[in-house]
Order: C-alpha cells, then structure tokens, then sequence
C-alpha cells in the first residue's frame, strides 16, 4: 500500500511541476502589448496561465491528500 501511495505521490508532484513551468512558459510568452493592452476580455496567453496554475493547486492539494492518507495509513499500523 505504502509504495502504491509513494508512486501516486510522486505523480502528483511531477504534474504539479510539469504545469508549473508551462504556466510559467505561458507568462513569458505575454508580450507587454498584451498586458498593455486595454481590451475587454483575456488573451489566449493569460487563460493558458490561468489554468496551468490552478491545475497547479489542484496537483498540489492532491499530493497533500496522498501525504495525509500515508500518515494515517502508518500511524494506524503501530
């Protein structure tokens, strides 16, 4: 059980530092003419920001659920 939890965990984290970088990827392809610019609705980058990172937390609340449920499962075998 405990290496099953582990290799979840590690997948959590891997895909919370693959949508990292592309969210970060996605902020430095913004041009100052798109942040400047005066228009009404996002640009393409800034949506592709916006859900890199809260794929991001959702990655990250993940792999904290997977830590939780691996102390509960060790404290509970002693």
């Amino acid at each position: 059980m405990n290496t099953f939890l582990i290799i979840l965990l590690v997948l959590a984290m891997l895909a919370a530092l693959v949508s990292l970088i592309r969210g970060i990827v996605a902020f430095l392809q913004s041009t100052r003419m798109d942040l400047e610019s005066g228009g009404e609705g996002a640009t393409e980058m800034q949506l592709k920001q916006n859900k890199m990172m809260f794929a991001r937390i959702k990655f990250q609340a993940l792999a904290i659920v997977i830590v939780a449920v691996l102390l509960a499962v060790n404290s509970g075998a002693n």
